[in-house]
Order: structure tokens, then C-alpha cells, then sequence
């Protein structure tokens, strides 16, 4: 087995972890914002950390890096900043297992964005499994509970946040991935290292000025969580790692057709750790999309 694929299902688990820490902070004693800030608050030490202790132990300089770097990795730590915060405000929305199915849409838009954009060609084939995504979007996003005409069962917040985190989360691998290929080196983890470094450190120091200017005692609760909130910042620091490494050595979409397997692993998190319950309505939404993500990384 390639060792991208292994990074794809590795990274795919830390994120699952990350994302139950962060259900779970900003249901209590975090806000949507605070918990998207931790995350990054405390995964800085780790990385930093890591990332000299590997330049002393390999023993090389600092690789050079081109103005294109700074572009690339402030516009992809920007799109996960927000996707992340997408994706915190989904919990409170619906359950796990659904929060993040709706999140891995990623590959999915992915295919469209190229398609409009660069002019990708799609298969029939390919074309049949992004119909067969959004058929399970449509599904997963109806609420029958929700008075009103169909469209309102549709069309809802939970659905547009979703579909938003999946899309921003896209735009931040293809800034990773470039921002890596900047760098003057031909060790994978190190251009990793780098980029890590750089984006979580831009990431804390633009949402500390975010959350002091809008939810100034936020700052104060997030220190205050660091026994839970400490972890979330090692499992995202491994999360993110693992996937910078991997964005080094393959196209950002392959990585992200094998990261699926995190629907497999949120929906046992939900389950068994959350023990929420996933209707068989949600079941088949889950099922169709797993199924059209599985199938766009095929045809890519």
C-alpha cells in the first residue's frame, strides 16, 4: 500500500477524534467560534515543536520557499478556518454522523469546481456519481419535522452549511498542495513541516484578533478548557500533518477519495461514543453519498 493512502486514512482518523473534541466543547463550554479556535490555538506547540526538533535531527537549513508560498498557505488557512467553523456550527444543527457525511461533499465539489474552472472533463460515469451525491444530499438534508413546503425541508441551514465546509475545505487542500510545491525541498515531511508551521501559526494570531474584537471572553474560556481542549490540539496537529504529507505526494482529490473512510469512522463515533441514533432515512443519504464520493475517486 502506497504510504499517501496510509497518511489518507490516518489523517481521516485524527480527524474524527478532533471533530468528536470539538462537538463536544462547543455544545458546553465553548462557542462555535472558541472551539474552532482551540483547535489551532493548541496544535501551535505541537507543530512548532515538531517541526524544529525534525530541522535539528535531519540536520538541514531552513528550505527557501517563493512569494507564491505565502499566497497559497494564507488562502488555504483562511478556507479551513471557516470551513471548520462551518462544520462546529453543523453539530449543533444535527448529529455527527450527518454533520460530517455533509462536510465529505468536498470530493464531490471538487469535481464540479474543476469542471467549471479548468475545464476538466467528467465520464458518464463520473457524472452518474455526482448525481448520485447530490441525490444523497437532498436526502440527508430533508427534515420532515420542519413545517412548511417541501423546499423549506430542503433547503435549510443545516444543508447550507454543509455544502459550504465541504466546498471551503477544497479550496484549503488545493492552497496546501501548492503551498508544499513551493518549497525548495525533495523531503516530503519537511515541506509538510513548513507549511504546517506557518498556516496554524497565521491561523491563531488572525482568529485571537477575530475573537478579542467579537467574543472577547472566549480567549478566557478556551485557556480554561485546555485539559479537553489540549488533545483536540495534538489530534488536529497529527490530522493536518498527516494530510499536508500526503497533499506532497499525491493530487489533493486522490487524497481525499481514500479520506472517505471518515464517514465510516464519525458514524461509529456517533453511535457509540455521542449514542445518537441515525435514522434509516439518514442512513440511506449517508449510503448514497459514501457511495458517490467512493465512485468520483474512481473516475477522477
Amino acid at each position: 500500500m502506497e504510504a499517501w493512502i496510509i497518511l489518507a486514512i490516518a489523517a481521516a482518523a485524527f480527524q474524527t477524534l478532533r471533530f468528536m473534541l470539538q462537538k463536544t466543547l462547543s455544545t458546553g463550554t465553548l462557542s462555535v467560534g472558541g472551539a474552532t479556535f482551540a483547535r489551532f490555538f493548541y496544535s501551535v506547540p505541537f507543530v512548532l515543536t515538531l517541526a524544529a526538533g525534525y530541522l535539528t535531527w535531519t540536520g538541514a537549513a531552513l528550505p527557501g520557499f517563493s512569494a507564491r508560498f505565502w499566497v497559497f498557505a494564507l488562502a488555504g488557512g483562511l478556507a479551513q478556518v471557516l470551513a471548520t467553523w462551518c462544520v462546529v456550527a453543523l453539530f449543533t444543527q444535527r448529529n455527527f454522523a450527518v454533520g460530517i457525511t455533509f462536510k465529505k461533499t468536498e470530493v464531490v465539489q471538487t469535481a464540479i469546481v474543476g469542471l467549471i474552472v479548468l475545464g476538466d472533463r467528467i465520464s458518464l460515469l463520473g457524472l452518474g456519481a455526482i448525481v448520485l451525491g447530490l441525490v444523497g444530499v437532498l436526502v440527508l438534508s430533508d427534515t420532515p419535522d420542519l413545517s412548511g413546503r417541501w423546499h423549506r425541508r430542503i433547503v435549510n441551514r443545516a444543508a447550507g452549511l454543509g455544502l459550504l465546509s465541504g466546498a471551503l475545505f477544497a479550496v484549503s487542500a488545493v492552497g496546501y498542495r501548492g503551498a508544499t510545491l513551493e518549497i525548495a525541498s525533495d523531503d516530503a515531511l519537511m515541506r509538510a513541516l513548513i507549511t504546517l508551521a506557518a498556516v496554524t501559526v497565521s491561523q491563531t494570531l488572525g482568529m485571537a484578533v477575530w475573537l478579542a474584537w467579537r467574543e472577547g471572553g472566549q480567549i478566557t474560556c478556551v485557556i480554561a478548557a485546555r485539559r479537553t481542549a489540549v488533545w483536540m490540539g495534538l489530534t488536529g496537529m497529527c490530522g493536518s500533518l498527516c494530510w499536508f504529507t500526503a497533499f506532497t505526494l499525491q493530487n489533493a482529490a486522490y487524497v481525499f477519495a481514500v479520506g472517505q473512510v471518515e464517514v465510516i469512522f464519525s458514524l461509529a463515533a456517533s453511535v457509540l461514543f455521542f449514542g445518537e441514533k441515525v435514522t434509516a432515512r439518514e442512513g440511506v443519504g449517508i449510503a448514497l453519498i459514501t457511495l458517490s464520493v467512493m465512485a468520483v475517486g474512481v473516475f477522477l
